[in-house]
């Protein structure tokens, strides 16, 4: 069996997941690991530089420096040196394929998937090749850790993380106000049916007013807005509030009537409908070459 068996780098002042390798584990213990993973990556700004949780057959080691850190799940048997020695070899290829500001500006997981295959190349040659080969390295990184040891974490710390508690978020239950609708007073229904009635017969003026538009005046065109201006005043008009014993008043449109409809006008003409149309003097013969 391996001794590295999944690696991958995060962004440190966040946790995003950055370029992972392939998963090839799917046992309930190495699923279980992999949430614990993801759970310290959170927390990683905690943690500068390196540090290992331990557990009984794995264990999480991770070693930070800027905003980039690479993580590992090993097995027991995996020396920390050796582990320690990986991550340092990711880092330097990681950093070396992307800068700072690729890092800063990554706003999904796993923008650089395509990392991937750098991964793998370097966890097979730290899985098989042999410790000889690597004797300089795995040496340099121990006389460090002998003069700095990494932060020792157990597993059950990783998973109180940023309120995270085994993976659920400590939720704080309040009883949620509750709201009731007070019932429309008889005050509230009349004034809502006035308001309809007098809409409704402001838009029957209207259209008719509308209709023998072209056998008018243009000073017509003044009457048909007053009566569809206070058509559209009565559909938007705001519900008075009647708390407190106050009376809502319903106020009735009115319309003010042009001066020259006041003077003597020549003889009506009916219309099929019962409303009279007037016109001018002046425009008499016309008026009655139209209708």
């Amino acid at each position: 069996m391996s001794m590295i068996l999944f690696a991958c780098v995060v962004r440190v002042r966040d946790g995003l997941p950055l370029s992972a390798s392939t998963d090839f584990y799917h046992t309930q213990e190495f699923l279980e690991i992999r949430r614990r993973l993801k759970t310290l990556a959170l927390r990683l700004a905690q943690y500068p530089g390196r540090g290992s949780a331990q557990g009984r057959d794995f264990s999480i080691h991770f070693s930070s420096s800027g905003d980039v850190a690479c993580m590992a799940i090993c097995s027991h048997r995996c020396p920390a040196a050796m582990a320690f020695c990986f991550l340092e070899t990711l880092w330097w290829e990681f950093t070396a394929s992307y800068d700072a500001t690729c890092v800063g500006l990554a706003s999904r997981p796993y923008a650089f998937l395509e990392f991937d295959s750098v991964i793998q190349k370097v966890k097979w040659h730290f899985n098989y090749v042999s410790l000889t080969q690597i004797g300089s390295s795995l040496e340099k990184i121990q006389e460090e850790l002998d003069v700095q040891p990494p932060a020792a974490l157990t597993l059950e710390d990783t998973d109180v993380a940023n309120g995270v508690m085994n993976g659920h978020t400590r939720m704080h239950l309040e009883p949620a106000p509750s709201f009731r609708m007070e019932p429309v007073t008889a005050l509230g229904v009349l004034s809502l049916v006035l308001n309809i009635m007098c809409a409704a017969l402001n838009l029957i003026r209207g259209i008719h007013l509308a209709e023998h538009s072209g056998q008018v005046a243009h000073e017509e065109i003044g009457n048909i807005l007053a009566f569809l201006i206070p058509f559209i005043a009565c559909i938007f008009q705001p519900r008075q509030d009647d708390e407190g014993g106050a009376d809502a008043a319903v106020h009735l449109p009115g319309q003010r009537v042009p001066a020259w409809a006041e003077e003597p006008l020549a003889d009506p003409l009916p219309h099929r409908s019962g409303f009279s149309v007037f016109t001018p003097d002046t425009d008499e013969a016309a008026s009655g070459e139209a209708v």
